[in-house]
C-alpha cells in the first residue's frame, strides 16, 4: 500500500456531525459512521488529531443574551465541545481505535489538559488525541483553535470536515448554481470573506504554511483521499 502524503493530520470536525441534520446533542447513528471514517485512516499510518466543536449543543455567539454575556456563553460552548469529544473518544475505542481526550479547560474527571509533549506521546503510542475545550479562551472560535493546534503539533495538513462538497462561490443549499471551487488561496479566503475558516485561522494557516482541505465527511472515501493528495474537495494553500 502507498504511503500517505500527510503524515500528521489534524481534523476539525463540527458538532452537527455528531447528530441527525437538524437534530441537537448526540446521536449514536450518526457519530459511529464519523468514528469508523476516522479509524480506517488512522490504520494508513497517519496521526490524527481532532478539534470537535460543540454547535450540535450550542454557540457561544449566537447564545449570548443580555442576561449570559458573551464569556460566559462561550465558556458553555467549550464545556459543551467536551462533552462531544467524550462521546467520540468512547465510540473510536469501541471501533478498537485507541483515543485521549485533552482539554483547554480543566476537567479532570473525564479528560486530560493539553499539553503539547504528553499530546505527541499520545501519537507515538498509536492514538487518536481529541481536542476540546477550544483554546481555553472566550472570543476565540474552534476553527482559531484547530488552527494553532495544528501550529503546535506540526499537523501537515488541516481537514475541515462539513457537509458539503467544498468551499463554493455561494451558499450550495440556496443558490443551485453555486460553483466548487477546487483551489483557493489564503489571501483570496480573506478578501472574499469566505467563512468557511475565519480570519484569524486562516492567518495563522498561511503564516505557518498549513494547508486546509475542505470536504464532506460523509462521503466515505473522502478523508482517505485527501491523505494520499488525491483532489478532493477545496485546497486553500499558497
Amino acid at each position: 500500500m502507498a504511503e500517505v502524503k500527510y503524515k500528521r493530520v489534524l481534523l476539525k470536525l463540527s458538532g452537527e456531525s455528531l447528530c441527525k441534520v437538524g437534530g441537537f446533542g448526540i446521536d449514536t447513528e450518526a457519530i459511529e459512521p464519523v468514528a469508523e471514517r476516522i479509524a480506517k485512516i488512522c490504520k494508513l499510518g497517519a496521526d490524527v488529531a481532532i478539534v470537535v466543536g460543540g454547535g450540535n449543543f450550542l454557540r457561544g455567539a449566537t447564545f449570548a443574551s443580555k442576561s449570559i454575556p458573551r464569556h460566559t456563553a462561550d465558556y458553555m460552548g467549550m464545556m459543551a465541545t467536551v462533552m462531544n469529544a467524550v462521546a467520540l473518544r468512547e465510540t473510536l475505542e469501541a471501533c478498537g481505535q485507541p483515543a485521549r481526550v485533552m482539554s483547554a479547560i480543566d476537567v479532570p474527571a473525564v479528560c486530560e489538559p493539553f499539553i503539547r509533549r504528553n499530546c505527541l506521546e499520545h501519537f507515538e503510542h498509536g492514538r487518536v488525541v481529541i481536542l476540546a475545550g477550544g483554546t481555553g479562551n472566550p472570543f476565540f472560535s474552534t476553527d482559531t483553535c484547530a488552527a494553532l493546534r495544528a501550529c503546535e503539533i506540526g499537523a501537515d495538513l488541516i481537514i475541515k470536515a462539513t457537509k458539503v462538497d467544498g468551499v463554493y462561490t455561494d451558499d450550495p443549499m440556496t443558490n443551485p448554481d453555486a460553483k466548487l471551487l477546487t483551489n483557493i488561496s489564503y489571501k483570496e479566503v480573506l478578501h472574499q470573506s469566505l467563512k468557511v475558516f475565519d480570519a484569524a485561522a486562516i492567518s495563522l494557516c498561511s503564516e505557518n504554511d498549513i494547508p486546509i482541505i475542505v470536504l464532506n465527511i460523509f462521503k466515505d472515501a473522502n478523508i482517505t483521499r485527501a491523505l494520499y493528495g488525491e483532489k478532493i474537495g477545496t485546497l486553500i494553500s499558497k
